[in-house]
């Protein structure tokens, strides 16, 4: 899939696909969905490349999970965690209330978590495969 032809109106969330806690994260996220904002793409697929060198991002030293909004904006880290529970609409939005905190502190519990993922949650040998439920909400 070309840039161009990204879903117009959604929103992208890059995730690792290997993950087992961005796994779990990604089907929290289909499932509050409720206005079917978001749109998946694995940061280790071809396309999750090409938009990490379009915004910029260096591929080789990315985990983190990245929320971007064609033609908007990116972002990144906890800021990109924030965005996707404003999305989410309901009781997620209290999510928001951790945006009074600094970023650099955000990002550094951020950090931490995304540094020791694999040792609290493990990874999968291959990136998750939709089921025929929600394969048409990733990319």
């Amino acid at each position: 899939m070309e840039l161009q032809n990204l879903p117009k109106g959604k929103k992208i969330i890059l995730f690792d696909g290997v993950c087992n806690l961005c796994d779990a994260s990604v089907h929290y996220v289909i499932k509050h969905d409720k206005n079917d904002l978001f749109r998946f793409v694995a940061l280790q697929s071809d396309l999750g490349q090409t938009i990490l060198k379009h915004i910029g991002i260096n591929p080789s030293h990315i985990d983190s999970i990245i929320l971007y909004e064609p033609g908007v904006a990116y972002y990144y880290k906890s800021s990109a965690a924030l965005e996707i529970a404003k999305g989410l609409n309901g009781i997620f939005t209290l999510a928001t209330l951790f945006q009074i905190l600094p970023t650099v502190l955000r990002d550094y519990v951020y950090d931490y978590v995304a540094k020791n993922r694999y040792n609290w949650y493990d990874k999968k040998q291959e990136c998750l495969v939709p089921n025929e439920e929600v394969v048409s909400k990733f990319l």
